[in-house]
């Protein structure tokens, strides 16, 4: 049977249809010839996802982003259909997770499968939707503070220049360059000083060195004047010496007990008092010897008999 041209036309259109039809749904993310699954999940913002975005499992690729839609509630979340080819089971609790595939990658849908021993998903169920932080928010989350500190550090570096540039005037600037003018004269005079030692150290060498040598045989003669003390015989010395304070704690208890001349002399009141009197009766004969020296004392270059006195001093007649 012979086709005639148009019949063969025909068939070329509806091919070309069809394969339009199966390219077209292919780029969408559905292979009309493969058995998919459909799920649905929500999200709130889902910027960077694209359709036929793949869709992982444990990081293998296992199906499409077939749609991104609004929902038709009002809420404003987007509803995402997930086409999935791999004909691996997991449950109804296993959620959706949003995450970014690279700096700028865009982002991806994992299903993070629950293994909690509940019913399998279905084609059409609606999977719990969550977003994995990327590296861009976690930046953003470590920034946000620091920006905050830089930002706050840049307003008081600003008010401490305000304030230096107000205390460095003119005058303190002057002030100031001189100081630094004398520092440099100071560290000059100070370099010459240095330069004017070292001259008078190479200059004196040599009695340098014979002051040090001095120096060493005062400590050898000190050290063996150690060594020598060392070696003496002082533990005899200290027994000696423990001994005669001993005998003289003994004297001195023994006098204050009265014994001996010493202690009786100390301790015997009556001694004490006899001679408290003849230092009295002394005393006063010193003093009427002053008074009366005629009295004690008789001289005559003719023989004259001296005059006598009575105890209490009157002339006796004779």
């Amino acid at each position: 049977m012979k086709l005639s041209k148009e019949i063969k036309t025909a068939i070329l259109v509806l091919l070309g249809i069809l394969l339009f039809i199966f390219g077209f749904n292919y780029l969408k993310g559905e292979n009309l010839l493969d058995s998919s699954r459909i799920f649905y999940t929500e999200y709130d913002n889902v910027e960077g996802l694209m359709p036929s975005t793949p869709v992982t499992i444990s990081g293998k690729p296992v199906g499409k982003v077939k749609d991104i839609s609004f929902k038709n509630d009002g809420s404003g979340k987007l509803q995402v259909t997930l086409l999935v080819d791999s004909e691996f089971q997991f449950s109804k609790s296993s959620t959706a997770e949003l995450y970014e595939t690279g700096l700028i990658g865009g982002k991806a849908v994992a299903i993070i499968p629950a293994f909690d021993g509940s019913e399998n998903a279905k084609d059409g169920d609606v999977l719990k939707g969550t977003i994995k932080a990327g590296l861009t928010e976690l930046v953003n989350k470590r920034l946000t503070p620091l920006q905050v500190k830089i930002e706050a550090v840049m307003v008081n570096t600003d008010s401490l220049l305000g304030n230096l540039n107000d205390v460095f005037d003119q005058q303190t600037k002057v002030h100031l360059k001189e100081s630094i003018e004398g520092l440099s004269a100071t560290l000059n005079s100070f370099k010459e000083t240095s330069n004017s030692l070292n001259q008078v150290i190479a200059g004196n060498q040599e009695k340098i060195n014979n002051v040090m040598e001095n120096a060493d045989k005062s400590l050898a003669n000190f050290s063996e004047i150690t060594n020598t003390i060392s070696e003496a015989d002082l533990g005899n010395t200290i027994k000696n010496l423990e001994s005669t304070l001993q005998n003289f704690n003994s004297m001195l208890a023994g006098v204050e007990k009265g014994e001996g001349s010493m202690g009786k002399l100390l301790k015997d009141e009556a001694l004490y008092n006899n001679i408290e009197g003849a230092t009295l009766q002394l005393e006063q004969l010193l003093e009427d010897m002053k008074l009366n020296p005629k009295r004690y004392v008789h001289f005559s270059l003719f023989g004259k008999k001296p005059k006598q006195y009575d105890a209490e001093g009157n002339e006796v007649q004779q």
